[in-house]
């Protein structure tokens, strides 16, 4: 049959890859580390330090979800090598199908994985802090804010990632005017990474009596949730320490006391706030974490800066750069300006379908960034 003939070839073409995945992969290195950690939760002492013996258990679990998947396709390879084999043996349609079914399914399980090589930075397997702010548009960059939030609640959902409200600010009429939470989950940061910027809005504005259209922008910053201790020296004169009253969704506590903190560091104009804890004391302690957070990865992106100057290379590394526009009048469009990466279908991506985005990210990154498309979409 010519649709299997042409499926066999398709099937060919991921051989190699699917070999070069698993050496990428390094299964056989995974293997050896498996059994060696296996050994040590064997021994009766391995469960006196919490902190260590979960870390140890959480590597345990992702050493062997890698093995298995690269293990599944290799068998679904085979599967799907029989099929059609099967389907031209007896003419039969239904095996066709069911081929091209089973190839589709493979086709997609090799992706995913193969995006999870891509994530290789030192903070990319780590739970991710994610800040949202109005800019220019008042209310609509408001509401702005509220469907970007939603949009991230939705991917976030897809992926089993829970999601936990750090900070929140309502808009003054309607929406959210900045708001904080943290995407819990392997490698949330690697992902969300690539969101990290402008993100520009343009629609008819239900917000506007004339009915025009309008442009509305929000900022995204991105950090990694660091658990272990960050070795950065913060001066106390080098920050001054706010507290207020809680605001948002939280339950009845977080509007009793003035609990929520709001830590501003001068030399470098960062300001972080947390009110979601349940004491005041406990807010502190998460927002000096997300400050040393926010300085370790803004020393990262300096660094890289310097080595790009030094090496001639022309890249946007700066922050609050605009990343992605998000058309909705007169036409549809989604246009990731720094890959070209882009959709006709916004109602899917408002809905959470930004997986293309950030793999078309993590690839762009991976060829060194080349230079943006400044092609925006109008």
């Amino acid at each position: 049959m010519i649709e299997l003939d042409n499926l066999k070839q398709e099937l060919a073409a991921y051989e190699k890859p699917l070999a070069e995945l698993a050496t990428s992969l390094d299964l056989e290195g995974k293997a050896h580390r498996i059994e060696e950690l296996e050994r040590e939760m064997e021994s009766p002492d391995f469960w006196n330090d919490a902190a260590a013996s979960t870390e140890k258990s959480k590597e345990l679990k992702s050493l062997k979800d890698d093995v298995a998947i690269v293990n599944d396709l290799k068998q679904q390879y085979e599967d799907i090598e029989a099929y059609i084999e099967m389907g031209n043996e007896e003419d039969d349609a239904e095996i066709a199908a069911e081929a091209q079914t089973e190839f589709d399914d493979f086709v997609n399980k090799y992706d995913s994985i193969r995006m999870k090589t891509l994530l290789s930075g030192e903070y990319d397997s780590e739970s991710a802090i994610v800040t949202l702010h109005s800019g220019a548009g008042g209310t609509e960059a408001c509401d702005w804010v509220s469907m970007l939030y939603r949009m991230y609640t939705r991917w976030a959902e897809r992926h089993g990632f829970s999601l936990e409200v750090l900070d929140y600010l309502d808009g003054d009429e309607a929406g959210i005017k900045s708001v904080t939470f943290e995407v819990h989950g392997e490698n949330a940061f690697g992902f969300m990474k690539s969101e990290k910027g402008i993100h520009r809005l343009v629609r008819i504005s239900p917000f506007n009596a004339q009915g025009k259209r309008q442009t509305s922008f929000a900022s995204c910053d991105i950090m990694p949730d660091i658990e272990k201790d960050i070795d950065i020296e913060i001066k106390d004169e080098d920050i001054r320490i706010d507290t207020y009253r809680s605001s948002g969704a939280g339950g009845q506590h977080i509007n009793k006391t003035s609990s929520a903190i709001r830590i501003t560091h001068f030399p470098s104009g960062i300001v972080v706030q947390c009110q979601n804890e349940r004491s005041q004391h406990m807010n502190k302690d998460k927002a000096m974490q997300m400050l040393k957070a926010k300085l370790l990865i803004l020393k990262q992106e300096e660094d890289a800066k310097k080595d790009a100057e030094i090496r001639g290379e022309v890249a946007d590394i700066g922050w609050g750069s605009q990343i992605r526009s998000y058309v909705m009048q007169p036409y549809t469009m989604v246009k990731d300006l720094r890959t070209g990466e882009e959709t006709g279908n916004v109602d899917a991506v408002m809905d959470g379908a930004l997986d293309p985005f950030m793999n078309a990210y993590l690839k762009w990154l991976s060829l060194g960034c080349p230079k943006r498309n400044t092609q925006d979409a109008e």
